[in-house]
């Protein structure tokens, strides 16, 4: 037997226990304390009870309504619970290229709004989110709060894009650091897309740790200029405007690395698409399992106790009015 609030019963029992034997010991010390009018009222003089007899009931039924704030409970060990649902990682494309805007208002934007789509196709599942351009880092970890997720995505601006090159490889990396514990591993990319240069050392990390990739393509193989900071158009060393297109090697690669991937189009049909695929081939495995506390409450009995004890204490008063009565009847003789 323990109480989840321990401190509560010390803070009240130690005042309760002096309050008690101050009024059961010292009657004059007590008139001290409170005015007379106080104690005639707190006193009890009733004959149907002896006074010392309502005081052990009261303060009987006080101790155990204490006990019953102090919650008693028995421990009972832990418990292995299993845990329903997938862990699947996202990762958010923040390079240079996602300022243009071949879909509207902005790759960045688009981006954004599928990956939301994705969180509500997967209600019951465990999701991360990194951010990766140069260099990945985590914007939300793994949690089932999705509009927690959505808030944490709605956030990032033009002002997380990094103009540097895509380091696919330190994507994979964290990706594998994420993901360790994970069974299975999933990582989900919004983005435009890769060269083989940039992802040549992608696939190796993912097959040495396992990871199923999945890609959301995101712009137009026609492609648009490339944004710079000052929201005009990049030129080229020779003078012309650089121009950004979206990339499909990344698609290829998912399928080699036992995912899928698709392009991104208007409406929520393709997300859940997405979601349905992974959902059929891990069929809902388990994310792991946790182990929880199990602790029986007790603190009924002595609620229970102590009200009844108060009733029987509160119940043998005397009612005032026949106090009031006994004193005219008093002074009525004295006349």
């Amino acid at each position: 037997m323990e109480f989840v609030y321990p401190y509560l019963f010390w803070i009240m029992i130690v005042p309760f226990v002096l309050f008690a034997v101050l009024v059961s010991t010292n009657k004059e010390r007590l008139s001290r304390i409170f005015d007379a009018k106080v104690l005639e009222r707190l006193s009890a003089g009733d004959e149907s009870m002896p006074q010392r007899l309502r005081n052990v009931i009261l303060f009987t039924g006080i101790f155990f309504m204490i006990v019953a704030m102090a919650r008693p409970v028995v421990d009972e060990g832990e418990k292995t619970v299993p845990v329903q649902g997938l862990t699947v990682l996202s990762a958010l494309d923040i390079s240079g290229s996602m300022r243009s805007k071949d879909v509207y208002p902005n790759r960045l934007e688009f981006a954004k709004k599928k990956m939301m789509s994705f969180f509500d196709a997967m209600p019951s599942d465990e999701v991360g989110v990194v951010a990766f351009a140069y260099s990945p880092f985590v914007l939300a970890p793994f949690s089932s709060d999705k509009e927690t997720l959505k808030m944490m995505v709605e956030g990032v601006d033009d002002s997380y894009i990094n103009m540097g090159s895509t380091d696919f490889s330190a994507l994979g990396d964290l990706a594998a650091t994420l993901l360790e514990k994970k069974k299975p591993k999933i990582l989900v990319l919004f983005t435009d897309g890769g060269d083989k240069e940039a992802i040549a050392g992608f696939s190796d990390i993912l097959k040495a740790n396992d990871i199923d990739l999945y890609v959301v393509l995101v712009g137009t193989r026609q492609g648009a200029p490339v944004i710079g900071p000052d929201a005009k158009p990049m030129k080229l060393k020779d003078g012309t405007i650089a121009i950004t297109q979206r990339n499909d090697t990344l698609g290829i690669l998912a399928k080699e690395n036992g995912g899928a991937f698709v392009v991104a189009g208007n409406g929520n049909d393709d997300m859940k698409k997405l979601a349905d695929v992974i959902h059929a081939k891990y069929k809902m495995q388990e994310q792991g399992e946790v182990k929880i506390r199990q602790r029986s409450e007790y603190f009924y009995y002595p609620l229970a106790l102590g009200l009844l004890f108060l009733l029987i204490g509160l119940s043998s008063l005397p009612r005032f009015g026949s106090r009031d009565e006994k004193a005219d009847k008093s002074r009525g003789g004295e006349v």
